[in-house]
């Protein structure tokens, strides 16, 4: 019974996980073919991603 209890509360987990990484992805800046080469933009642009759906959930 341990080991069910412990599973229900991993997947509680990841379940969140994977819809932030999906509301993360709705932006297609992560998605979509990136063709600027700059030096830590990717990096800059998942930032951005991040923080606009922060503000989107915490605005809705």
């Amino acid at each position: 019974m341990k080991i069910r209890a412990r599973n229900k509360a991993i997947s509680g987990v990841r379940v969140r996980v994977e819809h932030a990484i999906a509301g993360i992805k709705r932006l297609r800046i992560t998605t979509d073919k990136f063709r600027n080469k700059t030096d830590s933009f990717s990096d800059k642009a998942m930032l951005i991603s991040c923080g606009l759906w922060n503000y989107h959930l915490k605005c809705r």
